[in-house]
């Protein structure tokens, strides 16, 4: 049963914006995740935050409760593809993980031209740019259209507030920042992910536009994935019935990610990322939401029974339990 604009537009005043909770370990703030270490374990809590060309722009309502599970649902799903960091998921914003050292390089594999940030592979191909993360790329392609072929196009991590950056394998082996080995394992595991992924959402209506990947490696030295996995912030979904309409009409396929909340930056405000974010309105979270929600639904197969208990209470209690 889909959640009431009601009910979201009353969530919309209990966000979980920021956490600092104690006797779980030392806090560390992410753009949308705030992580607590301690004796080898991580307590990663996703909050509410949107993060929109590397900025904090806002909330949005619930947001949290449907990366946090379905990054659970995909870690189970892609575990005899690649072993990851999960332990348990004790409250509906929170995994416990394994704590891991994580690569300074996201690996982000598109399989279309599509993007609006000034860093896209669309950006660039219009601006007339035919080499693209050490990749070359054809002439006479169309916004949105399928590349040859899915592109593994690395970025380094940013610190919150900073951008991160484009880069290659060749740069990221001469910057020293991975050795060769780990970075063609990484790619390898990257790439059957995003096959992996892909066919699934291709069952279920869907098409997996781009993707992002973290990894890390545990005490032993094995490569474990990381942070999220085709979540709505990790990955650009588009609906498939509406794919071919938007390449005929020049449009944009509907999707149900941030890539929304990116837009109405966009095209009502012309904001990038430079400068202090607009305010969303309410209209703006709540329909974000409801994106979120209907990817949950879409990819899962089961509606989000969402947890409405003021969220920083709820969360404490959990973990102290």
């Amino acid at each position: 049963m889909a959640i009431e604009d009601s009910l979201l537009r009353a969530l919309c005043a209990q966000t979980l914006v920021r956490t600092d909770l104690q006797g779980i370990g030392e806090r560390e703030e992410g753009k949308v995740r705030d992580n607590y270490m301690a004796a080898g374990r991580r307590t990663i809590v996703v909050t509410d935050r949107v993060s929109c060309f590397d900025v904090v722009v806002g909330t949005i309502p619930l947001k949290g409760q449907v990366l946090n599970r379905l990054a659970a649902f995909w870690f189970e799903k892609t575990q005899a593809l690649a072993p990851n960091h999960l332990i348990e998921v004790p409250d509906a914003n929170v995994s416990v993980v394994r704590e891991l050292r994580i690569l300074p390089v996201e690996f982000v594999v598109r399989g279309y031209l599509t993007g609006v940030s000034p860093t896209s592979i669309w950006t660039a191909y219009e601006r007339g740019e035919r080499s693209y993360c050490g990749h070359h790329l054809p002439e006479g392609l169309a916004k949105h259209e399928a590349l040859p072929e899915p592109l593994l196009t690395p970025t380094t991590k940013a610190a919150r507030g900073e951008h991160d950056e484009l880069t290659s394998r060749a740069e990221i082996l001469s910057r020293g920042l991975v050795s060769e080995e780990l970075y063609d394992e990484a790619a390898q595991i990257a790439a059957k992910l995003f096959a992996a992924g892909s066919e699934w959402a291709a069952q279920r209506g869907m098409i997996l536009a781009d993707t992002k990947y973290e990894m890390g490696l545990d005490e032993n030295g094995a490569l474990l994935l990381a942070d999220e996995i085709h979540t709505p912030d990790s990955s650009r979904y588009w609906f498939a019935d509406s794919y071919q309409r938007a390449l005929r009409e020049g449009g944009d396929p509907k999707s149900f990610d941030k890539e929304f909340v990116r837009r109405w930056l966009v095209s009502e405000h012309n904001w990038r990322g430079e400068g202090p974010p607009p305010t969303l309105p309410d209209e703006v979270r709540c329909e974000a939401a409801r994106r979120y929600l209907d990817a949950y639904a879409q990819l899962t197969g089961a509606e989000l029974v969402p947890d409405t208990d003021p969220p920083e209470a709820r969360i404490a209690k959990a973990l102290q339990t």
